[in-house]
């Protein structure tokens, strides 16, 4: 039934006037994604004491001309060339030779030997130790330019510059990591031993994409000074409290995990993530590293390191008492105590109440109505997120390949059909019951729920709380406004403000969660953009006819139909523009495991549906019968292949005693291929337990031993091979899988090389050769 009608109490807005405020508010919202973008990077011969993008990727040409592995003697190379560099700026530079150990859980651990690069820029009066840090290795099929020959390159050229100008108050120490790739194991080296690792302020600059702005995305706890530091210093300010609560509840890691973990650091995490497709891939190269986002990434390093260079690092070398509640606006960052997540979330709880309230009051809709359209505003919130990821999935069906990845080469294009259409989805909802409910109880309805999310996240994510809680706090206050104080134009400031704060609170958001997430994970940043379309109901009601005219089907459906055409619209465009070629190669994975003892071969893959390439070599789902490197723990798909005349790695017993109901047991694993980059050990006790283990001299981590069975990788093997000591109890027997690896397929029996526009993917197991053999140890 039609809602009944009640005297207007106010000249409606005509449709011009909406027209104008919804393009100020589509001008506004380029505005602050445009404020996100990069600056032009700076010349070579840009102030010594500044900044320059053009120095810094010298630096990133020479670290990255080639892929370099930790163990690689290209990395070695690296190493060298990074103690040269620094020791010309004048800092005491040493390398630190150690072995990483990181445990990985019950039963398994991962370790490396490492090559830190670790160099001192002495303070005057030193408050305490401020710590730049980047790593130096690269994945095994990528070059590295932005992941991290960028981090370190920002290192070395904000050295340079900080040596060109007054001398910092506080100790100034590079660490540059190495195997941050394999297991994170050069922080874990430099935190557990290096004599420098005492504990202060940590920079850590990383990437997990190309181009795009530099993030900070992640503090440690208590992050109300570091906040107040990077609002007040860096010169592109663009972070998010919210970043960091969706950080901590990932599983992910860097090399700042390690050094928090260490419980001596406090500091700032940054990274740019945009252009994903080449992640850790072949065409992460010099020529594709965006020179802006450089210059960003440096402009900020610089700001910080001379502002936390100078300050008193006693309070924050140590967490505050409460988080930051912060987002970014254009050239500036909003900050705010963390303990006004609370006030600000029941305040917005409030002003929705105040709303439904006055709208009774008016007449414009009984509190009963606009609980109704609150239920019927369930439907636009959960159904528009799920309607993004079903774009996701009809480009997958389209394009297949796109299913391997996290975003497509070139993704603008979808992102803004993604967006189009959650709009579409809100807005057909929005027609289809606008003059059945009222067009009233539909926006306060639907604010009810953003309200209500602002109280969740105070809950569970209070650095998240601001992004629901200030557009319906606002939202809430200015509809008020607009029905007690009724006319056309409070009603067009009205929307025009509640606008203005969704979309400068919540587009910045969404622009930077579509790539933090990929179009492969639509639904979750889709769900910062129907939040922005729920909140924007009041200037959209004034594209729609007025409701006391009588139904105007057609005039109504113009405003849903327009964002499906622009959505269909930008899936054309990006089909177009987003096409494979040999500089944005399909992505497939494929590797080859060899069995020594039974002179058998798989190929194996991790792609869930196996691209034209891959299928050439994999027949269907399979089960390796052990744990690999790299492919344990996932569905794999396998297929036969040819057993290459390859040798496993020689274990050879160096001592095994018996002391007590212990036994003692030293080997020696030899790699006996070239190239081999990690070694696997793969211990069992039969009846017993592994109670203790030494690896290369280092000791096994606790959380590992216990069990009747002990895995460790380990990267970089030296070339004389890994000495390992287990101490076991039982009288069981003892086996050692001994499993090698190395990157590169080429020369296998049956192999074919990946043809012109595909590549190896972005992931550890992409080329990988394994070969494997077990031996008894009594």
């Amino acid at each position: 039934m039609p809602a009944k009608r009640t005297p207007r109490p106010g000249r409606r807005p005509g449709r011009l006037a909406g027209l104008a405020v919804v393009a100020l508010l589509l001008v506004l919202a380029a505005w602050s994604v445009a404020g996100l973008r990069p600056p032009d990077p700076r010349p070579a011969d840009a102030p010594a004491t500044d900044f320059s993008a053009a120095r810094a990727f010298a630096h990133v040409a020479e670290i990255a001309a080639e892929v370099h592995v930790a163990g690689s003697p290209e990395n070695d190379r690296v190493v060298d060339r990074l103690v040269g560099t620094l020791s010309g700026l004048g800092l005491d530079t040493r390398v630190q030779n150690a072995v990483g150990a990181r445990s990985g859980g019950a039963g398994e651990a991962r370790m490396a030997r490492v090559r830190n690069v670790v160099a001192v820029l002495p303070g005057t009066d030193p408050t305490g130790r401020l710590y730049l840090v980047a790593h130096h290795d690269s994945a095994e099929a990528a070059p590295g330019a932005a992941d991290d020959a960028a981090g370190v390159a920002a290192v070395l050229e904000s050295v340079r510059a900080l040596t060109e100008g007054p001398p910092l108050r506080n100790d100034v120490v590079v660490v540059l990591t190495d195997a941050e790739e394999a297991c994170l194991c050069g922080a874990e080296a430099f935190a557990a031993s290096h004599p420098l690792a005492t504990g202060g302020v940590v920079l850590n600059l990383e990437a997990r994409g190309t181009t795009g702005p530099p993030i900070m995305f992640e503090t440690s706890p208590g992050n109300a000074g570091l906040a107040e530091v990077f609002a007040d210093a860096a010169v592109h300010p663009v972070a998010s409290s919210f970043a960091v609560e969706v950080y901590r509840a990932l599983p992910n890691d860097t090399d700042f995990s390690v050094l928090l973990e260490d419980g001596d650091f406090t500091g700032m995490n940054t990274a740019f993530i945009d252009g994903a497709a080449a992640y850790h891939s072949p065409q992460d190269t010099p020529e594709r590293l965006d020179r802006g986002t450089l210059q960003a990434l440096g402009d900020n390093a610089l700001a910080l390191a001379r502002e936390l260079g100078n300050r008193d690092l006693g309070a924050l070398a140590r967490p505050a008492d409460e988080d930051a509640t912060y987002f970014p606006l254009p050239g500036l960052l909003v900050r705010y105590p963390g303990r006004l997540a609370w006030p600000l979330a029941g305040a917005a709880l409030l002003g929705v109440v105040g709303l439904a309230a006055a709208l009774r009051r008016r007449g414009a809709s009984s509190l009963r109505r606009t609980a109704t359209a609150a239920a019927l505003a369930l439907l636009p919130l959960a159904l528009a997120p799920l309607a993004a990821q079903g774009l996701w999935a009809a480009l997958v069906a389209v394009r297949p390949a796109y299913g391997a990845m996290l975003d497509p080469w070139r993704p603008g294009w979808f992102r803004l059909a993604a967006v189009a259409v959650v709009l579409a989805v809100v807005l057909l909802w929005y027609a289809l019951l606008r003059r059945r409910v009222g067009p009233a109880a539909l926006a306060a309805g639907a604010l009810a729920w953003v309200a209500v999310l602002a109280v969740v996240l105070a809950a569970v994510a209070p650095g998240g709380s601001y992004l629901a809680a200030l557009p319906a706090l606002v939202g809430g206050l200015a509809g008020t406004v607009a029905v007690l104080a009724p006319g056309g134009a409070v009603r067009t400031g009205a929307a025009l403000v509640t606008g203005a704060v969704a979309v400068l609170v919540l587009v910045p958001t969404a622009a930077l969660f579509f790539p933090a997430l990929g179009m492969s994970s639509a639904a979750a940043p889709s769900l910062v953009v129907v939040l922005s379309a729920v909140v924007l109901l009041p200037a959209v009601e004034l594209l729609f006819p007025d409701p006391a005219e009588g139904p105007r089907r057609p005039a109504s459906a113009a405003v849903p139909v327009t964002a499906l055409v622009t959505a269909a619209a930008c899936v054309a465009a990006g089909l177009a523009v987003d096409r494979f070629d040999a500089e944005h190669p399909v992505p497939t994975r494929l590797a080859y495991v060899l069995d020594a003892d039974a002179g058998r071969a798989r190929w194996v893959s991790t792609e869930t549906t196996p691209t034209a390439y891959t299928d050439r070599f994999v027949d269907g789902p399979g089960d390796l019968g052990a744990d690999y490197p790299h492919l344990a723990g996932r569905p794999v798909l396998t297929g036969p292949a040819e057993a290459a005349d390859l040798p496993a790695p020689e274990v050879s017993v160096v001592s095994d005693e018996l002391l007590g109901d212990r036994r003692e047991l030293t080997v020696r694993v030899t790699p006996q291929r070239d190239g081999v980059r990690l070694v696997d050990l793969d211990l069992t006790v039969d009846g017993g337990s592994v109670v203790r283990a030494r690896v290369a001299g280092r000791a096994v981590p606790d959380a590992a031993l216990g069990g009747d069975r002990l895995r460790v990788t380990f990267s970089a093997p030296p070339a004389d091979g890994v000495p390992v000591s287990v101490t076991v109890t039982g009288d069981g027997a003892v086996r050692l899988r001994a499993t090698d690896g190395s990157d590169g397929l080429s020369g296998l029996p049956g192999y074919e090389p990946r043809p012109a526009g595909s590549d190896v993917a972005g992931a550890h197991g992409s080329d990988l050769l394994l070969v494997t053999a077990v031996t008894e140890l009594g």
